[in-house]
C-alpha cells in the first residue's frame, strides 16, 4: 500500500555559510596606477567609479547579517560584474608595473582558520561566486517547504546556487587555485560536489511537490531515483581527495544517508507499480534491495546525522518490510515466481527534473561601464593591429561574396534568364524601368484622361471670352449714357469723354482677346495630336466601368476582375472601398503584356524533351538560387562575428606573445572563408552547367527571334508613353496658360467696376450743379464756379473723389472662376449699380471652397494695389513679367500707364 513520502516528514537539507574576508582598500591603490599610467584629470574623470568599487568591497566585507538575502545575492552579483571591468584595465599582480599593493585574504568556508593570500584577482572572483552559491542555498533553505509554492520557490533557489558552483567550476576555479596559497572550498572538486549537492536539493523539492499532487507511483519513483544519484555524486566527491579530509562528519553521514533514503524510496514506489501489474517475483527483489541500501547505510555512515533524517530511514523501512512480507506471502500462496537475485535487475529509471541556472547573463559584464573610458595603451595598439587584421578578412571575403553575386547576375543576363523560362509559362513581366513608367502615365489618368482635360481646356476657354464679353457690354453700357447726358446738356456737361478714359483698358481686352484666339488655335492642335496618336496609344487605355458593383475593365481586351488573369483577388469589388484603381492597374499591366510576343513551344518535335530540358534548366536556376541565399547568410555571419569579436579583455591580460594570440584568435575566420570558397566553386560549376542547358532551350524555343520580337514590344509601348507625355505637357501648359489669363482678366473687371462706380457717382454729381446752374440757384457754399474739373469734382457733401486705380474696392466679391453648369450662378458683386438697372451676372461663378480643377487663390487688390501683379503667386507666366510699381505710382484717370501686359506673342507653348 502506498504511504507518504519518508522525506517530507522530515524536510532536513543543507545550506552553505559564505566565505569571510579581511578589510581592503582598493580605491588608493587603482587611483594611483590610473595618475600613473593615465593622468590626474582621467583619476577625477573615475571617482565616481572607483568610490563605487569602495563601496561595493566594504558591504561584502561586512557580511550579510544585516542584509536580506535577495540584496545580499544583488551586491555579489554587482560587484563580480565590477570585478570584471577590474580585470581588464587594472592588472593585479606583484609585478613593479601592476597594481602590486593589493593583497586579497579569504578564509575557508568549512576550515575557518585556513585562508589565502594572493596578489590576484582571480581569488576575489572565485570567492565572490562561491558566496553567491552560498546565499542562494541559504535563500532555499529559508522558503516555507511545508507548502507547495515554498518548495517550489526553494527548488528555485537552489538552482541558482547550482548554477553558481558551475559557473565557479568552470570559469574560475581553476585560474584561482594556481596562486601562491589557496583553500580548499574554490577548488574545481569542491565547486563541482556542490553543485551536484545542490541540485540534489533542488530535485528532492520537486520530488516532494510530486508526491503532493498524489502522482503515479512509477513517475515518482523516477523523480526519486534521480534525487538519489544526484546525491550519490555528491558523496562521491565527498569520498575521495582532497575533500574527504576537509568536510565535517555530519556532512558526510548526511549525504550518505540522504543516497541510501531516495534510492530506497524509489524502489518502494517501483514496488507499488509492479504489484498493480502483478510482476511479483521483482517487486520482491527491488524491495529487498531497498531494504539493504538502508540497513548498509545505517552500518556505514558516520555518526553526527539529524535524528530527523534517521527517524525517516527507519519509517522507509518499515514500509519496505511490511510490503516485502506481503508480497512474499501471495507468491508463496498464488504466483510461485521465482525472485531474481538484485545483481541481475536493471538500474531503475530516473528523471532529472532540474539543472544548473545559466548565470552566463546574470554575470555578464560585457554591457558594465565602470572605467570603460579606460584601455592601456599597448592594449588599444593591440587591439588596433588585431582590427585591422579581421577588417581585412572581412572585407576580402565580403568582395568574394559580391563578385560571386554580381558575377551570377551578368551571366544570367547574358542568357536572358529566368525571363525566358517566365515567357514560356505566361508569368512574364514588363521590365521594371517600362513598368514604372506605364504607372506613372496610370497616374496622371492615361490617355483615356486627356479627353476629360481637353474639354476643361474648352471650358476655361469659354469662361475667359465671356468674361471679356462682359466687360465689354459694361464700359459700352457707361460709354453710351456719358453720350446721352453730353447730348442733353451740352457744354454745361464738362467731365471728360468715356473713350478717352478707357482706352488702355480697351487696349488690354483687345490683347486678351488676341491670346484666346491663338489659345484656341494651339488647342486645336492638341486635340489633332490625340486623335492622330490614339491608336499608338491605345495599348496605355484601359478604361474602368463599374456596373452592379463588378469593376469590370473596357480597352482593347474586356476582363473581369479576377477572373482572365488568375489573380487573387476578389471578383467582386465594391466601389464605395476605392480598391479599384489598384486593380485596374494590375490588369492594365497584364493587359500591356499580353499584347506583347509570346514565347511559345515549337510546332513539332522529334523527340518530345522539351519539358525535361525546361524542367532541367528550372532545377538548375533553383540550386544557383539556394547558393545565392547562402552566400547572403555568410555575409550575414561575417558581420556577426567581426561585431562578437571582443578581445580586448585578453589582450589587457595576456602576458604571452599578442601574436600567439593573434592567431589563435584569428583562427576563428578560417571555417567561414572555406564555406565561401566552396559556394563560389559551386556556383562557377553551375553556371556552366546552366549555359549549356540555356543553348539546347534557345535552340529548341527559337529565342533568338522571340528577343527582336520582344524589343520591338518594348519600342512601340515605349513610344506611346513619350507622345503620352507630350501631350500632357501641352495641355498643362494650356490650362495654367487659361488659369493666368482669368486672373489677369478679373483683375481688370475689377478695374472697370470700379471705374463704372467711380463715373456713375461723379454723373449725379454733375447733374446736380448742372440742374442748379439752370435753376440761377447757387449752392456752391464757396466752391469754385467754373466748369466741372474731371480731377478734383467739387460736392456740397463730405465725399471726396475717388481714384478708379487707387480706391478701395468698395464692393468686392469673390473672383469669378470656371463652374460646370449644374452650379448655380452668383452675381459677381454685391452693390447694385447706379440708376436701379440689374447688374449683369457672370456665366460661372464657383464658391472657393469647392473649386472644380483648383484654381488658384485670388486676392482682391486693396489700395494703392498695383493692377499689374497676378493674383495668383504660384505661377509666374509670361503674362507677369512687368516691373512691381511703388505704392501711389498708379496713375489717376485717364489710364494713361503702360499696360503690364506683354503682347500676345510672349506666351509659352500658345504661340504663333
Amino acid at each position: 500500500m502506498a504511504a507518504p513520502s519518508s522525506s517530507s516528514t522530515t524536510n532536513i537539507m543543507l545550506a552553505i555559510f559564505e566565505k569571510k574576508t579581511n578589510s581592503l582598500d582598493l580605491y588608493r591603490p587603482l587611483r594611483n596606477f590610473i595618475v600613473i599610467n593615465y593622468s590626474e584629470r582621467e583619476a577625477q574623470n573615475l571617482e565616481d567609479d572607483l568610490d563605487t568599487l569602495k563601496q561595493l568591497r566594504a558591504d561584502v566585507e561586512r557580511g550579510g547579517a544585516s542584509d536580506s538575502s535577495a540584496a545580499r545575492r544583488d551586491l555579489l552579483q554587482n560587484y563580480y560584474k565590477a570585478l570584471c571591468a577590474v580585470e581588464s584595465r587594472f592588472p593585479i599582480s606583484p609585478d613593479k608595473d601592476h597594481v602590486n599593493t593589493v593583497s586579497f585574504v579569504w578564509f575557508d568556508a568549512f576550515k575557518n582558520k585556513q585562508k589565502a593570500t594572493q596578489q590576484n584577482i582571480h581569488l576575489e572572483k572565485a570567492a565572490v561566486l562561491f558566496n553567491l552559491g552560498a546565499v542562494h542555498s541559504q535563500m532555499g533553505l529559508s522558503f516555507d517547504r511545508s507548502a507547495v509554492e515554498g518548495r517550489r520557490q526553494a527548488s528555485h533557489s537552489f538552482i541558482a546556487a547550482a548554477g553558481a558552483f558551475a559557473f565557479l567550476r568552470d570559469n574560475v576555479a581553476m585560474k584561482a587555485s594556481m596562486g601562491s596559497s589557496t583553500t580548499l572550498d574554490v577548488s574545481v572538486e569542491c565547486a563541482g560536489m556542490l553543485e551536484r549537492l545542490m541540485l540534489a536539493q533542488a530535485q528532492e523539492c520537486v520530488y516532494e511537490n510530486t508526491i503532493a499532487k498524489g502522482s503515479s507511483p512509477g513517475v515518482c519513483a523516477k523523480i526519486s531515483r534521480q534525487v538519489g544519484l544526484f546525491y550519490e555524486e555528491a558523496l562521491a566527491a565527498l569520498s575521495v581527495a582532497p575533500l574527504n579530509q576537509h568536510f565535517d562528519r555530519a556532512w558526510i553521514a548526511h549525504v550518505q544517508l540522504k543516497a541510501a533514503l531516495f534510492y530506497a524510496e524509489a524502489c518502494y514506489r517501483y514496488g507499488l507499480e509492479l504489484h498493480e501489474k502483478e510482476e511479483i517475483a521483482e517487486e520482491i527483489a527491488r524491495l529487498k534491495s531497498g531494504v539493504n541500501a538502508l540497513t548498509e547505510a545505517k552500518k556505514s555512515s558516520p555518526r553526527g546525522a539529524a535524528q530527523q533524517l534517521l527517524d525517516a530511514i527507519n519509517k522507509l523501512e518499515t514500509n519496505l518490510n511490511r510490503n516485502l512480507e506481503r508480497a512474499m506471502k501471495e507468491n508463496d500462496r498464488v504466483y510461485l515466481m521465482r525472485v531474481p537475485p538484485a545483481s541481475s535487475l536493471p538500474p531503475l529509471p530516473a528523471f532529472a527534473m532540474v539543472k544548473p541556472m545559466p548565470m552566463n547573463d546574470v554575470l555578464d559584464a560585457s554591457r558594465e561601464k565602470m572605467f570603460a573610458s579606460l584601455v592601456p595603451d599597448n592594449s588599444a595598439k593591440a587591439l588596433s593591429r588585431y582590427t585591422e587584421m579581421v577588417d581585412d578578412i572581412i572585407r576580402t571575403q565580403a568582395e568574394k561574396l559580391q563578385q560571386g553575386s554580381e558575377l551570377a547576375r551578368v551571366r544570367l543576363k547574358e542568357m536572358d534568364l529566368p525571363d525566358s523560362i517566365l515567357a514560356l509559362e505566361g508569368n512574364f513581366a514588363l521590365p521594371t524601368a517600362l513598368k514604372e513608367d506605364v504607372e506613372a502615365v496610370q497616374i496622371c489618368g492615361g490617355p483615356a484622361g486627356l479627353e476629360g482635360e481637353l474639354q476643361q481646356l474648352k471650358d476655361l476657354r469659354r469662361v475667359n471670352s465671356e468674361m471679356l464679353v462682359q466687360i465689354e457690354e459694361q464700359l459700352q453700357k457707361e460709354a453710351t449714357e456719358d453720350a446721352q447726358f453730353r447730348n442733353q446738356f451740352g457744354t454745361r456737361w464738362t467731365r471728360p469723354q468715356s473713350t478717352t478714359l478707357t482706352k488702355n483698358l480697351q487696349d488690354r481686352l483687345n490683347r486678351f482677346a488676341a491670346n484666346l484666339k491663338q489659345a484656341g488655335e494651339s488647342d486645336a492642335r492638341i486635340e489633332r495630336s490625340v486623335r492622330e496618336h490614339s491608336a499608338l496609344m491605345s495599348i496605355l487605355d484601359c478604361r474602368p466601368v463599374v456596373i452592379s458593383g463588378l469593376v469590370i475593365v473596357q480597352g482593347s481586351v474586356s476582363m473581369l476582375i479576377g477572373i482572365s488573369y488568375g489573380l487573387h483577388a476578389p471578383a467582386t469589388v465594391p466601389p464605395e472601398k476605392h480598391q479599384w484603381p489598384y486593380y485596374f492597374l494590375i490588369f492594365l499591366l497584364h493587359h500591356i503584356e499580353s499584347a506583347l510576343p509570346t514565347l511559345a513551344r515549337p510546332i513539332m518535335s522529334l523527340d518530345a524533351n522539351e519539358d525535361a530540358i525546361v524542367g532541367a534548366l528550372k532545377q538548375s536556376l533553383r540550386q544557383l538560387e539556394t547558393l545565392g541565399a547562402q552566400r547572403a547568410g555568410l555575409e550575414d555571419m561575417l558581420k556577426e562575428m567581426k561585431r562578437k569579436d571582443d578581445i580586448l579583455p585578453k589582450l589587457m591580460t595576456s602576458t604571452g606573445s599578442h601574436e600567439d594570440l593573434f592567431r589563435k584568435e584569428i583562427s576563428k575566420y578560417d571555417s567561414i572563408s572555406e564555406e565561401i570558397r566552396q559556394n563560389l566553386e559551386a556556383q562557377e560549376q553551375l553556371l556552366m552547367h546552366i549555359q549549356a542547358q540555356n543553348d539546347e532551350f534557345a535552340a529548341i524555343f527559337n529565342l533568338e527571334d522571340y528577343k527582336a520580337s520582344r524589343e520591338k514590344g518594348y519600342r512601340q509601348i515605349e513610344a506611346a508613353i513619350a507622345k503620352f507625355r507630350e501631350i500632357k505637357e501641352n495641355i498643362n501648359e494650356g490650362l495654367k496658360f487659361y488659369v493666368t489669363l482669368q486672373d489677369a482678366i478679373t483683375i481688370v473687371k475689377q478695374q472697370c467696376s470700379d471705374f463704372i462706380m467711380t463715373r456713375n457717382i461723379q454723373c449725379r454729381d454733375m447733374i446736380d450743379d448742372v440742374q442748379r446752374q439752370i435753376s440761377g440757384l447757387s449752392f456752391q457754399d464757396g466752391k469754385t464756379t467754373g466748369g466741372y474739373s474731371y480731377g478734383q469734382p467739387q460736392r456740397s457733401n463730405s465725399q471726396q473723389q475717388v481714384d478708379p486705380g487707387n480706391a478701395p474696392n468698395m464692393s468686392h466679391s469673390q473672383t469669378p472662376t470656371y463652374q460646370p453648369p449644374q452650379h448655380p450662378t452668383m452675381p459677381a458683386y454685391a452693390q447694385t449699380p447706379p440708376y436701379g438697372a440689374p447688374q449683369q451676372q457672370p456665366p460661372y461663378h464657383v464658391p472657393v471652397s469647392n473649386p472644380p480643377y483648383l484654381p488658384p487663390q485670388h486676392q482682391q487688390p486693396g489700395v494703392n494695389h498695383e493692377y499689374g501683379q497676378p493674383a495668383y503667386p504660384g505661377w509666374r507666366g509670361p503674362y507677369y513679367n512687368a516691373p512691381p510699381q511703388q505704392p501711389g505710382s498708379v496713375p489717376r484717370p485717364p489710364y494713361t500707364a503702360q499696360p503690364p501686359y506683354p503682347p500676345p506673342h510672349q506666351s509659352g507653348y500658345y504661340r504663333q
